[in-house]
C-alpha cells in the first residue's frame, strides 16, 4: 500500500493516535467553513474509517497528512473515484488541513504528491478537483498544481443540502506528455 513522501510531509495510512487531532480539526468552524456544518466526533471517526478502508481496498486514497520533522498530523489528501451521483466521473484530488497549517504550501505540496501518483503510478488522463464556488483559498491551491477551472462544468453538489455552499467549482488537470 502506497505512502507517498514530499520534502516535508509523509502521506500516509491512518492511526488510531489521529482521531482527536481529527476530531478537533473538523470541529473548527474555520476549517469547516465550506462544508454544509460541523462534524461530530462520530462523523469524524467515521470519515478517517472511510478513508482508511479506502487506502486498504485500492491501495491509495485519502492519506493522512504529518509533517515529517514532527510527526504531527495536520489534516487529510490523497485523492478517490469521483463519486456515482457526480455529473462527471474520473478521479479526484483534494485536501483538507487544520487552520494552523494553512499558509506554509502544505496543501499545494501534497497536492502536486497525489498528481505525481495519479498520472505516474495510476496512469490516469485527467484528474479533476473541486470545492465551494466561494473557496477562494482552495481554488487557489488548485491554480497552483496547474488545474484550470471548468465553468461549463460547475455544478450543484448533489450531496450538500440547499445552503451557501451547495454550487461547486469544478477543476481540471491533464497528465503531462509522457516522454518515449
Amino acid at each position: 500500500m502506497a505512502e507517498l513522501t514530499t520534502p516535508r510531509l509523509v502521506l500516509r495510512h491512518w492511526r488510531g493516535s489521529d482521531l482527536e487531532p481529527w476530531v478537533a480539526m473538523n470541529a473548527d468552524p474555520q476549517v469547516r467553513e465550506f462544508f454544509p456544518g460541523l462534524a461530530t466526533r462520530e462523523q469524524s471517526a467515521a470519515t478517517m474509517a472511510r478513508c482508511q478502508a479506502g487506502l486498504d481496498q485500492r491501495g491509495w486514497g485519502w492519506w493522512a497528512v504529518e509533517v515529517a520533522a514532527t510527526g504531527e498530523l495536520i489534516g487529510m489528501t490523497g485523492l478517490s473515484p469521483v463519486e456515482a451521483n457526480m455529473p462527471f466521473d474520473g478521479v479526484e484530488v483534494g485536501w483538507r488541513l487544520r487552520r494552523d497549517a494553512w499558509g506554509n504550501g502544505y496543501a499545494t505540496e501534497a497536492a502536486r504528491a497525489c498528481l505525481a501518483y495519479g498520472f505516474d503510478t495510476l496512469g490516469r488522463p485527467e484528474i479533476v478537483a473541486l470545492t465551494a464556488v466561494g473557496n477562494l483559498r482552495s481554488q487557489a491551491v488548485m491554480r497552483r498544481i496547474g488545474m484550470s477551472r471548468d465553468p461549463d462544468g460547475d455544478f450543484d453538489h448533489p450531496n450538500v443540502p440547499d445552503s451557501p455552499v451547495r454550487r461547486h467549482a469544478l477543476f481540471r488537470i491533464q497528465a503531462p506528455p509522457r516522454a518515449h
